[in-house]
C-alpha cells in the first residue's frame, strides 16, 4: 500500500473515537503547574544558551475583529484597533527580558505569528514588530528561515500580503473552515472565495514558499456533499498543505460556542462520512497524510521530512524545526526551552503588570524528567513516522523495552488484533488503517493519561 492510500473503516474508528491529547508537547499542557517559577525558566534558558543552536520564536497576537463561534483560542474580540498599541509595547518589554537570556548570535530558524488574528495589526505596527524582533534576536535576512503567519483573508488584502513578504515572511496559513454560505453564517465567519483567492494568488506572485489552508469538519449545517463542494473550491487554490480539524463542541468551556445550536451539528455518522470522503478526495488529489488531520503535497518539506525520518512535532504542529528551543512571547504563549515548558499569563492585565514590573510573565510550567524525555521520544517517533525501532530505544535510553513499557504493550494488544499496529521484537509499526487513530496509539505510552480529565481534550476523530 502506498504512503497516501489510507483505508477508512467507520466502524473501527467509531469504536476508538475517544478523547485525547494532540501531543504538540509531552508532557501535555495539562501537566503545567503554578509551582514552576521565573527562576526555573531562567535556569533553563541558561542551560539552553550553554548548548547553543538555533531558536524558534512565537509571537501571540490575541486580537480579533469579530468572534467565530467555534473558536477555542485565547483571544480578545474588539473593533478598537488602538488596543494593539499598548499590547505591542508590553510584547517589546517581554522581548527585551527574553532576549537578554540568550546569546545574540543564535540564529532564528523559525518564526511564527499566531493569534487571534495577527493581521489585526496595522501595516506600520507589523513593520515595527518585525523590526523590534530583529533588534533583539538574530533574524535571518536571506529568506532561508521558515517565517510563517496565520492569515484571516477578511483581514488581509493583496497589499497586506506584499507587506508581509517584504518584512520577511515566506509562509502563510489561511483560516477557511468552510466555503458554504449557510455554514459560514451559522459560525459568524462570512468569507468569500474571491477574497481568499486574492490572498493565495498574491502569495504565489510574491514567491511565498508555501500556503496552508485550515478547514473544520463537524460545524453546523455541514454534510458530506456540502463539504465536498468546499474541497472542490479549496483544490482550485492549490495549497501546499491542508489541515482538516475536527470541531469539538464544548459550550460549557467556550462561551462563543453557546451560540451554535446543537441540533444544527451533523450527526456522528455524518461527521465520519465527511472525514472518510475527505481522505479519499485528498488522496486522489495527490496529497499525503502527514498524520492525524494534516495533509501535504509530496514535495512539501513536511512530506520530505517524514520520508527522511526527520519530521518533528511542537506547539505549532508538525515541524521541520522542532530541534530549536522555542521562545514564545505574548499573553498565553508557550515556550519550550532548556528542558522545560512554560506558559505566559493569559489575561492582558496580568501580562501587562508582569512585564512593566520587569518580570517574565510566566504563569505556570513544567520541568521535563528523564522519563518524560524517553516517552516523548517514543510518542514523537510514532506520531511523526508511524514506526518505532525497539532496539534504538533500548540502546539510546538503556532500558529493556518490553519490561519498561509492559503496560503500554498490553494496551496495544487490542490494537494489534484490530490490525492498527504490528508489534515485533524489532519494531512497532502503525498500519495504514491505524494512522487516523495515531493519538490512541500514543496514549498507550503517555504516563499521565490515565489520570487526565478527558473533557480537557478533543475527540481523536
Amino acid at each position: 500500500m502506498s504512503q497516501t492510500e489510507i483505508p477508512f473503516d467507520a466502524d473501527l474508528i467509531r469504536r476508538y473515537d475517544t478523547s485525547g491529547p494532540r501531543y504538540t508537547s509531552y508532557p501535555t499542557a495539562v501537566q503545567f503547574h503554578d509551582g514552576f517559577t521565573e527562576a526555573d525558566y531562567r535556569t533553563a534558558a541558561a542551560r539552553s544558551n550553554a548548548i547553543g543552536g538555533p531558536l524558534s520564536l512565537y509571537l501571540h497576537i490575541p486580537f480579533c475583529d469579530t468572534v467565530c463561534y467555534y473558536c477555542a483560542c485565547n483571544k480578545v474580540v474588539t473593533k478598537d484597533r488602538a488596543k494593539a498599541r499598548p499590547y505591542l509595547d508590553d510584547v517589546y518589554r517581554e522581548m527585551a527580558l527574553q532576549s537578554a537570556l540568550f546569546d545574540a548570535g543564535r540564529p532564528v530558524d523559525q518564526l511564527h505569528w499566531g493569534g487571534g488574528t495577527p493581521t489585526f495589526l496595522s501595516h506600520d505596527e507589523m513593520r515595527e514588530l518585525m523590526a523590534k524582533t530583529g533588534e533583539h534576536f538574530a533574524l535571518k535576512t536571506d529568506d532561508s528561515g521558515e517565517y510563517s503567519i496565520e492569515i484571516d483573508p477578511r483581514e488581509a488584502d493583496a497589499a497586506t500580503i506584499r507587506l508581509l513578504r517584504e518584512i520577511g515572511f515566506n509562509r502563510i496559513s489561511l483560516g477557511v473552515q468552510d466555503f458554504d454560505p449557510d455554514v459560514q453564517k451559522a459560525v459568524n465567519r462570512v468569507q468569500s472565495f474571491e477574497e481568499t483567492r486574492e490572498v493565495v494568488e498574491t502569495a504565489r506572485e510574491q514567491d511565498f514558499h508555501g500556503v496552508s489552508i485550515d478547514l473544520i469538519y463537524g460545524l453546523p449545517h455541514q454534510s458530506r456533499d456540502r463539504f465536498m463542494r468546499t474541497l472542490d473550491r479549496v483544490i482550485e487554490l492549490d495549497p501546499d498543505r491542508l489541515s482538516i480539524f475536527n470541531y469539538a463542541h464544548l459550550p460549557s468551556r467556550f462561551k462563543p460556542q453557546r451560540r451554535i445550536a446543537g441540533d444544527d451539528l451533523p450527526s456522528p455518522a455524518e461527521k465520519l462520512d465527511i472525514l472518510g470522503s475527505t481522505i479519499g478526495y485528498l488522496q486522489h488529489a495527490g496529497y499525503v497524510l502527514i498524520g492525524m488531520d494534516h495533509f501535504a503535497k509530496p514535495d512539501d518539506p513536511l512530506a520530505i521530512a517524514q520520508r527522511e525520518g526527520t519530521l518533528q512535532r511542537n506547539f505549532q504542529g508538525y515541524s521541520t524545526h522542532a530541534e530549536c528551543d522555542m521562545v514564545a512571547m505574548g499573553a498565553s504563549s508557550i515556550s519550550q526551552v532548556g528542558g522545560v515548558f512554560s506558559q505566559n499569563v493569559k489575561e492582558l492585565d496580568g501580562y501587562h503588570d508582569a512585564v512593566t514590573a520587569g518580570r517574565l510573565p510566566i504563569e505556570k510550567g513544567v520541568a521535563i524528567t528523564e522519563e518524560d524525555v524517553l516517552r516523548r521520544h517514543v510518542i514523537t517517533e510514532l506520531i511523526c513516522h508511524f514506526r518505532l525501532s525497539i532496539p534504538e530505544i533500548e540502546q539510546r535510553f538503556d532500558v529493556d523495552f518490553a519490561d519498561h513499557f509492559s503496560g503500554a504493550l498490553d494496551e496495544l494488544a487490542d490494537m494489534a488484533r484490530d490490525e492498527l499496529v504490528t508489534i515485533t521484537p524489532e519494531a512497532i509499526e502503525v498500519q495504514p488503517r491505524g494512522r487516523l487513530l495515531i493519538r490512541n496509539v500514543c496514549m498507550a505510552f503517555d504516563e499521565y493519561h490515565g489520570s487526565l480529565d478527558g473533557q480537557r481534550f478533543s475527540k481523536v476523530i
